[in-house]
């Protein structure tokens, strides 16, 4: 693809969509360039943690963890957004994935308080002190509610999955993604994944969807 190839391509991608995608990786870049004190500043810590500010609910939707912690993110959103981002035009796209990306948020931090009495409860001020100095990057909650977004307006859509190599209508695809994420996070697998922010982000979008559904304005603007 030529340089026009590539500028028209550029163009193509609908603004909202473009613009988070080219905002997160300025923001990469700076944070390979300044490092930790950028995950101090605007990463997302928990509601009781010293580190914590009120735009951190924000923020961390722009900090990503490396490269392909936002390739994968970013590369979703595109797939996902750039579909729903037509249909529903950039005003509305853009408020359902700040209100997606915000409701996984407070569902992360909801959880992560709960661990955190929890662990004060029962003594253990180590793990108390460790989870409330753990930062949380990422779109991932927002990009979550994308995809909800996505099978609840063309649920019988097929996609092909890279892995395993399997075809699936988008709503058993939301639907066995959203159980993954359940399950991992009420069993505590997966790491450090925030699995209650990606479960977060598909319930604030399932309620966003149907409450657009119910006053007659999910195609306008």
């Amino acid at each position: 693809m030529n340089g026009l190839g590539w500028r028209n391509f550029y163009y193509s991608i609908p603004p909202v969509t473009r613009n988070l995608i080219v905002i997160n990786i300025i923001v990469l870049i700076f944070t390979s360039l300044i490092g930790d004190k950028m995950y101090e500043l605007f990463s997302l810590f928990a509601f009781s943690s010293p580190l914590y500010r009120h735009y951190q609910l924000v923020t961390h939707m722009f900090m990503h963890g490396g490269f392909w912690h936002l390739f994968f993110n970013m590369y979703t959103l595109f797939i996902f957004g750039v579909p729903l981002e037509r249909t529903w035009g950039s005003k509305k796209f853009l408020l359902f994935y700040f209100v997606t990306g915000l409701g996984a948020a407070l569902c992360h931090n909801l959880v992560v308080g709960l661990q955190i009495s929890s662990y004060q409860t029962a003594g253990n001020f180590a793990a108390a002190n460790a989870a409330m100095m753990t930062p949380t990057v990422g779109a991932s909650g927002a990009i979550y509610g994308v995809l909800l977004g996505f099978g609840m307006l063309w649920p019988n859509t097929e996609l092909q999955l890279i892995f395993p190599p399997v075809r699936l209508t988008a709503k058993w695809f939301v639907i066995i993604f959203g159980a993954i994420e359940l399950v991992t996070g009420l069993t505590g697998m997966g790491g450090n994944i925030a699995h209650f922010a990606h479960l977060g982000g598909m319930l604030f979008g399932l309620a966003l969807i149907l409450y657009w559904k119910k006053r007659g304005k999910m195609y306008s603007e």
